[in-house]
């Protein structure tokens, strides 16, 4: 499908550079972990499809949406978003633990899916990667991180626009997360998947990145989830993720490593490494987008 537009960000974006960054896979393993400490969120994936016996699928989906809203097309983006909402808005109920209603499109849970999912990307692009962005880079980074949030039900308002008020919004949530049996289990699971369904290829990958993914997370985080490693592991683990993350870093080793894995993920970034030239060579911002699309 012919790419209409740059879509909200742009190839000079710091955005472009650190979500098509191999070390993303890495944090994004590291966020669908953590979106499991909400426990309102953690009823609602739980109630989506089975979604502990497809691993799989859970972070092929959730992958290939942000980076999808992170690279694509604003049509493309739009659709995926859109559809998104309407598949959490089948997940409802009440939370067994507080006994309160949850729902999957509930703008609070929605903003801790979306701060982790883009603080973690980052976060191991910075461990693993090329090293932090440029002052000028991070503050578009959480600019952009901002505009992205229009494609969800949180409040754009609500979301940090700096490394330090990202540390403000995990101490003022910290009281509210907990974990429960069902949140351990998928922590688990997507950290270190079960060799069932011919997932070879994901059993291997999810073990050798799951030290990398611990050692970018605090103390707290890690007892509270029952995963912790020894600290000798996060040092050794570190440079070896670094050499790691350097061999994938070509475009073809890219795909390779999601190849038949993640199908969806490895969709949207063959598209994007196409780089093709748009048909309007420009970069919309989401409300230009719908007004494009209701207009067409």
């Amino acid at each position: 499908m012919t790419r209409q537009d740059y879509g909200f960000f742009g190839p000079d974006s710091p955005t472009w550079k650190v979500w098509t960054a191999p070390t993303a896979l890495v944090g994004f393993q590291r966020s669908v972990v953590l979106e499991h400490f909400d426990p309102f969120l953690t009823a609602a994936v739980a109630d989506l499809r089975g979604i502990y016996t497809d691993p799989v699928g859970r972070l092929d989906r959730t992958l290939a949406y942000f980076l999808t809203v992170a690279v694509a097309d604003s049509p493309t983006a739009l659709a995926l978003s859109e559809h998104l909402m309407k598949v959490h808005a089948e997940a409802t109920g009440i939370e067994p633990i507080t006994g309160k209603r949850y729902s999957a499109n509930n703008p609070k849970s929605q903003l801790w899916i979306h701060v982790t999912g883009w603080h973690s990307v980052l976060k191991c692009y910075e461990l693993y990667g090329p090293g932090p962005l440029s002052p000028a880079e991070e503050a578009r980074y959480w600019a952009d991180c901002v505009l992205a949030a229009e494609l969800q039900t949180c409040k754009p308002s609500d979301v940090p626009t700096s490394r330090e008020e990202v540390r403000e919004y995990f101490a003022a949530v910290r009281p509210t997360l907990c974990v429960t049996e069902r949140a351990r289990e998928g922590m688990h699971y997507l950290l270190r998947t079960p060799r069932a369904q011919g997932k070879l290829r994901l059993w291997a990958m999810s073990r050798l990145m799951a030290p990398l993914t611990i050692a970018s997370l605090p103390k707290w985080m890690r007892e509270l989830g029952g995963f912790d490693q020894f600290g000798v592991v996060d040092l050794a683990v570190r440079p070896a993720g670094r050499l790691a993350m350097l061999a994938a870093g070509p475009p073809k080793a890219k795909l390779a490593v999601i190849s038949g894995t993640l199908p969806m993920t490895h969709r949207a970034l063959s598209d994007h490494l196409r780089d093709e030239t748009p048909v309007r060579p420009e970069v919309v911002t989401p409300a230009q987008a719908r007004y494009l699309t209701e207009a067409s």
